[in-house]
């Protein structure tokens, strides 16, 4: 019996959160899993009405799942920040996340703004470490507010949170069906200090994993390789700041947020998976984002709970669905509502 801990988050994220448990019930059914959900109402609504973010008990609470299921966090009448650092990151850091997991993969149907690429150009995964760099937050001002402000934002990296990334992504690399290719993307010509700790874990570890070819990019030319070659890409590990700029391009380039789904992964504890497009808030209630991020999450989940047979099956029906079924991924262009794109996974598990 699987304890998973839902929070729908702000705008559109309980609309995809809805279709997500639709398709996880239906597939659970299906495959006999047992799991029973708990709702959180942590969210810009609540910090708004009580001016409290997460409870002092939330984070040992949430610790009792086998996972979180997180909708989105953003809400237009909270400034830019508050519910980003006091929610998602606080999650991130004290359940011990130390691994943004992000697949980017081309379905079938789904128009790529990258000329001539096909779903067999674009399918490789983002292991972007998630604790450390530049957003724990170390740093501070001098002299706020006058001609002579300093700010300070200081680049964090240790030897411990390196070395666990690293061995999580060529552990992944060695289990993942394809070439056996970890790309290290860094800036070892520039932060000398930070980035060479990366670049001498990186090929002391690899010592240990004959089996992984691996492979070195500087963040601009990972950025402009994946434009030009992503076919070139396996698995790509990176500090936490790289990998968020460049998975939202990898985003991109597999059709667009409405289909990026994303893992925050505590390999021996909880962990919480979610779209990444974010709130929306200016479709929220309109029934027309698209849930196919969300329900991919979930299967995300049930793959780290070692239910990979259901979590394949969730992905073979969404596949269909863009092939076959909605016009485009992105919000009111798909042919469907939000709901129906939910009945379109739903029919497809079932035609199975």
């Amino acid at each position: 019996m699987y304890k998973i801990a839902v929070l729908p988050g702000d705008g559109t994220g309980p609309e995809v959160v809805e279709e997500g448990l639709k398709v996880l019930s239906a597939v659970c059914k299906m495959e006999g899993i047992e799991y029973e959900t708990t709702s959180y109402d942590f969210g810009g609504d609540r910090y708004l009405e009580t001016g409290e973010i997460l409870p002092d008990d939330a984070i040992e609470e949430l610790r009792g799942y086998h996972a979180i299921y997180l909708g989105a966090v953003g809400h237009p009448d909270v400034e830019p920040g508050i519910l980003e650092k006091g929610l998602l990151l606080r999650l991130r850091f004290e359940l011990q996340q130390y691994i943004n997991l992000r697949p980017v993969k081309l379905y079938p149907g789904v128009e790529c703004p990258l000329a001539n690429k096909t779903p067999e150009d674009i399918d490789f995964v983002v292991v972007r470490e998630n604790n450390e760099g530049l957003y724990c937050g170390t740093g501070g001002f001098v002299y706020k507010n006058t001609p002579n402000e300093v700010a300070l934002q200081e680049l964090v990296n240790t030897r411990f949170g390196v070395e666990r990334c690293l061995r999580y992504a060529f552990e992944y690399c060695r289990q993942r069906d394809n070439r056996k290719q970890l790309t290290l993307c860094a800036k070892t010509n520039v932060l000398t200090y930070a980035h060479d700790l990366w670049w001498r874990a990186f090929n002391e570890i690899g010592e240990e994993y004959p089996d992984i070819e691996r492979d070195y990019a500087h963040v601009d030319a990972t950025c402009m390789w994946m434009v030009k070659n992503p076919e070139w890409f396996d698995v790509i590990v990176t500090p936490n700041m790289f990998g968020d700029i460049i998975t939202d391009l990898g985003a991109m380039i597999q059709g667009g947020m409405g289909i990026a789904a994303g893992g925050n992964i505590n390999p021996q504890g909880v962990s919480m998976f979610e779209p990444i497009g974010g709130s929306a808030p200016k479709y929220t209630g309109q029934g027309k984002i698209n849930p196919l991020a969300a329900i991919c999450s979930g299967a995300m989940m049930l793959d780290e709970l070692g239910e990979s047979r259901a979590a394949q099956m969730i992905e073979n029906a969404v596949m269909k669905v863009t092939d076959s079924k909605i016009k485009s991924l992105s919000a009111g262009k798909m042919g469907y509502t939000t709901s129906e794109v939910g009945d379109l996974v739903v029919k497809e598990l079932s035609n199975a």
